[in-house]
């Protein structure tokens, strides 16, 4: 039967992203094929990542893609030139009988070669070689720079879907419960995935029972002469013990920058505010 491909790193699984996976899912039920889509187990560069490799997977198996393929970057699969690439792994190994490229893709060694050089490579293997569109202008590197500044709300908008961070609750300091603002203190489950600016949020979080609005801090406590970085977040309405669960926060609007404040009254009462202003922000979502 063979496969209708692509090929990228997909991180985020970005508007950009879906719009590629859309014409692979679609070209190959044309095709009476199957869809594939071809990725790699990191990033070249020392980049964060927007999605571990699990989310990634399932958001692309979200988009109706029949098979994902992840790749071990390896110093050999490094080496090989994009005709080596096309013939041993694309042909040989995976029966890809036709291959979507997006506009700007490049694969092969240095990615020296470029969508003509693909083309002529799969006229001599028995690959049809096609170039999509530009769909926009979204970028995962664009979207890295939006959440390092804190714009949660508009790396929304180029994901097409709030920015998620996945971890587990582990023990604190009990700072916020002190201050009537239980939170739960989120440890990412890997160190790869990037943190937004620190700042105070208003979040969604998905737990085991269930889904809870609320607002979650990031940074270092300075009213309390803090160093190390925490996320920490309280969830409305709920009154349970998360410690070892598993959380995954979505990130919905920012609503200011970290600062320290004069006393602890004084930062109970900006977290009110915080509070009203995040239940205002979610309920209008």
């Amino acid at each position: 039967m063979g496969y209708v491909a692509t090929i990228g790193m997909f991180d985020g699984v970005h508007r950009g992203h879906q719009y590629v996976l859309r014409q692979v899912v679609e070209t190959a039920r044309e095709r009476g094929m199957q869809s594939l889509v071809v990725t790699f187990d990191h990033l070249l560069r020392k980049d964060a990542v927007l999605t571990t490799l699990g989310e990634k997977r399932q958001l692309i198996g979200s988009m109706g893609v029949d098979r994902t393929e992840v790749l071990a970057f390896t110093d050999e699969l490094r080496q090989m030139t994009a005709r080596q690439f096309m013939e041993h792994v694309l042909r040989d190994q995976l029966d890809v009988k036709v291959l979507l490229t997006g506009y700007d893709n490049r694969f092969g060694h240095r990615r020296e070669e470029g969508f003509d050089d693909y083309v002529r490579h799969g006229q001599e293997l028995g690959i049809e070689v096609h170039q999509l569109r530009a769909e926009g202008t979204v970028s995962s590197s664009h979207i890295r720079q939006l959440l390092q500044r804190g714009n949660v709300a508009e790396a929304a908008h180029c994901l097409g879907r709030c920015y998620t961070l996945s971890g587990h609750v582990e023990h604190g300091e009990h700072v916020g419960t002190q201050l009537g603002f239980p939170t739960a203190n989120l440890h990412p489950d890997s160190d790869r995935q990037l943190i937004p600016a620190a700042g105070v949020y208003a979040v969604r979080a998905h737990i085991a029972a269930g889904v809870y609005d609320g607002m979650m801090n990031i940074g270092s406590r300075p009213t309390f002469d803090g160093h190390r970085q925490t996320l920490e977040a309280h969830l409305f309405g709920l009154h349970a013990d998360l410690y070892g669960s598993s959380m995954q926060i979505e990130f919905v609007e920012r609503l200011r920058s970290e600062r320290r404040f004069d006393n602890a009254e004084a930062l109970r009462e900006q977290l009110l505010q915080d509070a009203k202003k995040a239940k205002t922000i979610n309920n209008n979502q």
